[in-house]
């Protein structure tokens, strides 16, 4: 399966489409908010990792609903040296199935179930990990 067409905005306001995903690999991520603790720290590992990951090709983006503004603080809070892309009306996350029903402390609400992409250089999505777990996460990514 490949990569539905999609146009957002990163923390900038710069236009990122499908097509900037070909040519390498991307790990493309889906996480419910900005500086909540899970979510910052997924984050944090992404950006600990990137001299590897960029050795190897492969860029890291981040998507949730929040605003460019939103994403714009979280990256200077926390130092993130990746684009998070603005996904407000949650199209491409409907698309994937990753914007769904869920339970979160007992409680049922909409929205962003964490969900992480491998795609590659041709769009394709490689491999799909559905409720991530964030302190494994890139060794589930890259595991046979």
């Amino acid at each position: 399966m490949k990569i539905p067409a999609f146009n957002m905005v990163n923390q900038n306001g710069e236009a990122i489409t499908e097509q900037n995903l070909r040519g390498q690999r991307t790990i493309l991520y889906f996480y419910p908010r900005d500086n909540t603790p899970t979510c910052t720290t997924q984050a944090i590992d992404f950006t600990g990792h990137l001299t590897e990951l960029r050795a190897k090709n492969i860029q890291v983006l981040g998507v949730n609903g929040d605003s460019m503004k939103k994403h714009q603080n979280f990256i200077n809070k926390h130092h993130i040296g990746f684009d998070l892309l603005v996904d407000e009306d949650y199209q491409l996350a409907k698309e994937l199935g990753i914007y769904r029903q869920k339970k979160v402390f007992g409680k049922e609400s909409m929205g962003i179930v964490r969900t992480t992409l491998l795609i590659g250089p041709d769009l394709t999505i490689e491999k799909r990990i559905d409720d991530v777990k964030v302190k494994n996460q890139l060794e589930v990514l890259f595991a046979e």
